[in-house]
């Protein structure tokens, strides 16, 4: 994927996820977001994944990795259409469907490389039940699928208390049906009877209410939690345009890792970085009380069939790192690729994940700037970003440098 051409344009699309409202023909206590259903839906889906692993099935993870972004990229070229009409589109005017399909998929075309693009082909047909989906991917989907229709639940209960219940008791009475077809799924069962797998989501939920950049105006808005999927979708793209042949779980760990990166503030808040760096110690102190309050509040509500797995991905999170002997040890991005790119060391580019999250943190003061919307913090902020990433600076594979230079040129 050729940085310029693909990666820049793909990363500008979808932060257009954040502008995308959900519910808006309903009363909203809060924010309801796009870009934030696809994260929790991403949450859900590693959840309830998580249960069908320990059950020994097979999970295709990259296929839902990949299904998150096409729906998302859908969505945005699409936004304007309600997902009951689209559903209307497809069962009574199946041709203007596909047509519709057509479309969507030539808004992207320039964006994406053939290999990529293809995949975004197929996904769109087997979406449009024109191509099967394979018999070993059937699990995965269904999977997929219930944390997609799950993640809407959780948004109806959430905004129903401020609702009459004729609104919504349709709605209500429709996903409950589509439910109930996913009930074998052992982590859904979970989840539905609000058992741990709930508890330690209401917890991760915390982060959808959190606002970045809390102490300025800036639009548009960004929870902590849509910051996290956007991070993750940043880093898939950019581990494709660094050239480098990745070993499955590696790049399943990048995308997770990005994805769970800001976890611990579901217990701790967000703590900006300015904040974090006033004292020389600061950083390891509040590391350090960071691990003791994940520790004692997030680790009991994970099935011990993956917190080690999150904790992992959580701790050192912006270090490339392997596990060798049960430990999880510091390597270059060199040695990632010359050693240990298999399965068996389970790598992870931490320092792209970091890239990732500060090409995040840019556009976010960038594009509030460009909008008019501005002040010291997002002009110290955005200064500082470009400074610290002058062109040449190889992070990764990725010259953060151009790679910021041009997503701040084409951002408007």
């Amino acid at each position: 994927m050729d940085l310029e051409k693909n990666c820049v344009p793909m990363i500008l699309k979808m932060f257009e996820a954040f502008s995308i409202e959900r519910w808006n023909d309903l009363i909203r206590p809060f924010d309801l977001i796009e870009m934030d259903k696809a994260a929790e839906k991403m949450v859900l889906a590693y959840i309830i994944g998580k249960f069908e692993e320990n059950a020994g099935k097979k999970v295709n993870w990259q296929w839902m990795i990949n299904a998150s972004l096409f729906d998302l990229l859908k969505k945005i070229a699409l936004c304007d259409i309600k997902a009951p009409v689209q559903d209307l589109i497809k069962s009574e005017y199946p041709s203007e469907y596909l047509r519709l399909n057509e479309w969507v998929l030539n808004q992207y075309r320039p964006f994406m490389d053939d290999d990529f693009f293809a995949k975004f082909t197929i996904y769109i047909g087997q979406k449009a039940s024109s191509i099967p989906i394979p018999e070993g991917d059937v699990l995965t989907s269904r999977i997929y699928a219930a944390a997609h229709k799950y993640s809407t639940m959780r948004e109806l209960q959430m905004i129903f208390p401020v609702n009459e219940s004729v609104r919504l008791g349709k709605i209500e009475r429709e996903l409950n049906e589509t439910l109930s077809a996913f009930m074998d799924l052992r982590g859904l069962q979970l989840l539905m009877t609000k058992q741990r797998p709930f508890e330690f989501l209401l917890k991760i939920e915390q982060l959808r209410f959190q606002r970045r950049w809390n102490q300025t105006p800036r639009v548009p808005h960004t929870s902590v939690l849509g910051h996290c999927y956007f991070v993750a979708v940043i880093t898939m793209l950019l581990q494709n345009a660094s050239g480098e042949k990745m070993c499955a779980r590696r790049a399943y760990n990048n995308f997770f890792s990005a994805l769970f990166h800001d976890l611990p503030e579901a217990v701790t808040r967000d703590i900006i970085s300015p904040v974090k760096q006033a004292t020389d110690a600061l950083p390891e102190i509040v590391k350090r009380i960071e691990d003791e309050i994940v520790a004692k509040e997030l680790v009991p509500l994970m099935e011990n069939f993956y917190a080690p797995e999150l904790l992992y991905f959580t701790n050192d999170e912006f270090e490339n790192r392997i596990l060798r002997d049960g430990s999880a040890r510091s390597v270059t991005f060199e040695e990632l690729n010359s050693r240990y790119n298999s399965d068996g060391f389970s790598p992870v580019d931490g320092k792209l994940v970091r890239l990732a999250d500060h090409l995040s943190a840019l556009l976010e003061a960038d594009i509030s700037i460009k909008h008019g919307i501005t002040s010291p913090h997002l002009e110290s902020g955005r200064k500082n970003m470009l400074s610290s990433h002058p062109r040449g600076k190889m992070i990764n594979g990725i010259d953060s440098g151009l790679l910021f230079e041009k997503c701040t040129e084409v951002a408007n």
